[in-house]
């Protein structure tokens, strides 16, 4: 059993910032990568960044620059540090994991998702 626990949405004004995280936690051998997916009202969820074992980060177009992922491999966590945020940015982040378990070797988790609202 794996669990996601996400955290730091809200509400701020345009040009603030949030902080994401989100931790996994359960029986986990290891896990290969970790990423925020949002999904805004009316649309498809799409990827926002995503981290990978290997230390590699892709971003959606729309948040190079401003938005920016890490993950301490300690705790299991990845962040996602957003700035300079725009109204379009609203919507629900997810969190993503594609981790190895004991009787999994690659299986993907999602967190239950966080509100992110970002006012003009």
């Amino acid at each position: 059993q794996v669990q996601l626990a996400e955290s730091g949405g809200g509400l701020v004004q345009a040009g603030g910032s949030l902080r994401l995280s989100c931790a996994a936690s359960g029986r986990i051998i290891s896990i290969n990568y970790m990423g925020w997916y949002r999904q805004a009202p009316g649309k498809q969820r799409e990827l926002a960044a995503v981290l990978t074992l290997g230390g590699s980060a892709d971003y959606a177009d729309s948040v190079k620059g401003r938005f920016t992922i890490s993950r301490d491999n300690a705790k299991n966590t990845v962040y996602l540090q957003m700035n300079s945020l725009k109204p379009e940015d609203t919507a629900v982040y997810y969190c993503k994991t594609n981790l190895a378990t004991p009787s999994q070797l690659s299986a993907d988790y999602w967190g239950q998702g966080t509100q992110v609202t970002v006012s003009s």
